[in-house]
């Protein structure tokens, strides 16, 4: 991956590709590669949807190799949610199949002189960029159908659906599946809006060939990728929990901590976890002949995917993640795995964030839109967005836009990005987490359910501060770097539980990049990608003051804990001190 291909969608009379080598850029991949694109060449304060902001996507840089778990991708740009530096990440074929093109990043900058529906076809030999209005506002299963009668089976196909069209700041990116289908989404922060203001419906992937990226030191890859897959396959999580119930494993184990958010965080426990809890929904995907155990992309070794069918025996959705069900789910007061694999897969289809949007409707409820609980009622609402009528525009601009027009004041929100599925005031680490992050509020940023809630990588009492301030950093920092590498983010369960895997770990990239990497040198890539960041966000007008939660949780308690969050704003200012 020793070049960036730029695509300028507003050069001259019509858009125009170039191929650049990687300069300042060499080095990075994934998170790396995208926020530091952005921050160096986007104007802090530009509009997130006119021409001076980009959208560059990234594979990792062990992507398109043989390394294990190494297929996830990052999208950056200026997020029309937030307003802040963005970086959404997904899993899917695209990235190994970039890498293996050749390509460190693919960036689309500018803006089309005239309204109109772009594809763009890439492979080893040309990259094509074609208008075709025939694809206009489909849904991302009736587009990738259409499409691959012509593109075929073996392409990735990266695409938006209506919201991304509307420039919707709910609006996501889909990448497709190992079956061709567009189920992995880069969701977070409206990164889909991006794509669509530059006129792009859908990118074509096709890496026919190309063979797959090779290691400095073949023999020492292949051995320390061996013994990584076996410390993944050995540790309870990564080896047992997931394979078995996917990410949805966790609503049983968050719900009885009490940090299960309820009916828009009202309380920390649903009485209907069971009927949506991860060993319910393996028990129904395998009783109608679907699958509770498969990879989102090729070289996935934890398979903590599925496939969910609906009562007919048809395929419905890919298996919903545990913060979708959360969110359509316990979130909205509705316990029917039926209705949410129907809402993940509008969501899917329209192109919209399940997080952001699963609060939203919380929110409508709250205001008296709709009643929790109500599964045909939240269904109907999405199908507004996906119309774009004139509530699905109010709705599909997120949460906190929904607050403020509907006057509802509990509105979950950091940074103008709703919170995923773990009550802050219940799990303090993640709060601290939630309020820092560069991003807004997100999990993935520093997910400190691993120490507060399964004991992992250490133990912090998740009802206390702390502790909490020094395992949200450490944490952001290692998930800033793992985001750069193409690697799953789930391996950060065996890796901070057994040092022979994190020593594994450092051996692949080692060997793959001909580097001596050590623990030093992650801890200084993490720190490099999140300075990129915060720096962005400050010259974008970001202050101390909204690296902060909303007031009501540190006024109102959680039952059953009955905990507010108690962690000062000096110390949230302490998080990031080197």
């Amino acid at each position: 991956m020793e070049k960036i291909l730029r695509i300028n969608m507003g050069a001259g009379n019509e858009p125009k590709a170039s191929v650049q080598e990687l300069g300042e850029y060499h080095g990075l991949g994934g998170r790396g590669m995208t926020s530091a694109i952005i921050a160096s060449e986007v104007p802090p304060t530009c509009h997130p949807l006119g021409e001076d902001n980009k959208l560059v996507i990234a594979p990792g840089l062990l992507s398109g190799s043989a390394a294990a778990q190494s297929g996830r991708i990052s999208v950056g740009c200026k997020s029309p949610l937030t307003g802040g530096i963005k970086e959404a990440n997904s899993g899917g074929q695209a990235s190994q199949v970039l890498a293996r093109l050749g390509y460190a990043a693919i960036v689309i900058e500018g803006k089309p002189k005239k309204e109109s529906t772009y594809k763009i076809f890439i492979n080893k030999d040309k990259v094509e960029i074609t208008e075709d209005h025939s694809l206009k506002m489909l849904g991302n299963y009736d587009l990738i159908n259409k499409i691959k009668t012509t593109y075929g089976d073996k392409s990735a196909y990266i695409s938006i659906g209506p919201a991304g069209e509307m420039k919707m700041p709910v609006a996501s990116i889909a990448f497709t599946d190992m079956e061709t289908r567009p189920t992995r989404h880069a969701g977070r922060g409206g990164v889909g809006a991006v794509m669509g203001s530059k006129g792009v419906k859908v990118i074509i992937l096709d890496d026919s060939g190309m063979k797959p990226r090779q290691p400095k030191d073949p023999e020492k890859f292949k051995e320390a990728n061996k013994k990584f897959v076996q410390g993944l396959k050995k540790h309870p999580v990564t080896g047992e929990g997931l394979p078995a119930y996917g990410t949805n494993v966790l609503t049983n184990i968050i719900n009885e901590a009490g940090a299960y958010p309820v009916n828009n965080f009202s309380t920390g426990q649903f009485t209907g976890a069971s009927k949506i809890s991860g060993e319910m929904l393996a028990e129904t995907e395998t009783s109608r002949g679907g699958k509770a155990t498969h990879g989102c992309h090729r070289g996935c070794v934890i398979q903590c995917s599925g496939t969910y069918l609906n009562k007919e025996g048809q395929f419905l959705t890919k298996q919903p993640e545990y913060e979708t069900i959360w969110a359509h789910g316990g979130n909205c007061g509705i316990d029917d795995l039926d209705a949410i694999a129907q809402l993940d897969r509008l969501d899917d289809d329209f192109g919209i964030d399940t997080i952001e949007m699963g609060v939203t409707i919380g929110i409508a409820m709250e205001a008296g839109i709709a009643k929790f609980g109500d599964a045909q009622a939240a269904i109907n609402l999405v199908k507004e967005v996906g119309k774009g009528s004139h509530l699905g525009r109010i709705l599909g601009s997120g949460a906190e836009v929904t607050g403020k027009v509907f006057g509802v004041e509990r509105v979950p929100t950091v940074k103008g990005q709703s919170m995923p599925a773990y009550d802050p005031r219940a799990v303090q680490g993640i709060a601290v987490t939630y309020a820092t992050t560069p991003m807004g509020a997100d999990h993935t940023a520093g997910y400190a359910v691993t120490a507060n809630i399964l004991k992992v990588g250490g133990d912090v009492d998740p009802l206390k501060p702390k502790g909490q301030v020094e395992l949200s950093r450490n944490l952001q920092i290692a998930t800033a770097a793992i985001d750069a590498t193409g690697y799953c983010l789930f391996i950060a369960f065996a890796i901070l539980d057994q040092q022979d895997t994190f020593q594994d770990m450092l051996d692949v990239l080692s060997s793959f990049t001909g580097q001596n990497l050590t623990a030093d040198d992650v801890v200084a890539l993490g720190k490099k990608i999140l300075d990129y960041e915060r720096d962005f966000n400050k010259r974008a007008g970001f202050t101390n003051v909204h690296d902060r939660l909303p007031a009501f949780f540190s006024k109102e308690p959680l039952p059953p804990h009955n905990v507010t969050f108690d962690i000062s704003g000096d110390e949230l200012d302490q998080v990031f001190n080197w």
